[in-house]
């Protein structure tokens, strides 16, 4: 059986979160909602932590991370020891973060995606392959600038 898929947002993602949530309950697909839950003002760095540590204790497979623009919770993300996380708007970029960077965090801003791309590039992100081979190394270098 899957892991369930790690959500989070802030209060600029928190729409854009519910519309993937349903997304995901119409696919039938498990998840943890880790916050927020309403529009009210919270910090995107203490919503994107608990998301991103389950997935880094495999309690969570991957993580999908909303804020206004995608960007300030990628970068929170990134700074969780074993998170790759990617801020992704189109869908040639979210399927080679998968492919070749081995991403285990989507991020999307409610102000620049809408509801219907932002499924797509869920089922993107949720349904491509790592290709391994050549990419492996370069992973290995990344996590090696994690422990340095």
């Amino acid at each position: 059986m899957a892991k369930p898929i790690a959500l989070a947002a802030d209060h600029g993602g928190f729409e854009l979160k519910e519309a993937v949530k349903a997304h995901l309950d119409e696919l039938g697909l498990e998840y943890i909602d880790f916050g927020t839950h309403s529009t009210a003002s919270v910090d995107y760095p203490d919503m994107a932590l608990p998301a991103c540590d389950a997935v880094v204790s495999g309690q969570c497979d991957k993580a999908l991370l909303f804020c206004g623009t995608g960007v300030g919770i990628s970068m929170a993300a990134n700074k969780v020891k074993g998170i790759r996380a990617c801020c992704c708007s189109d869908s040639f970029s979210c399927e080679y973060t998968r492919r070749h960077n081995d991403a285990n965090a989507l991020c999307m801003g409610g102000r620049v995606v809408g509801p219907g791309l932002a499924c797509q590039l869920v089922d993107l992100f949720l349904n491509t392959p790592f290709e391994g081979g050549r990419h492996e190394k370069r992973i290995a270098k990344l996590m090696a600038i994690e422990n340095r």
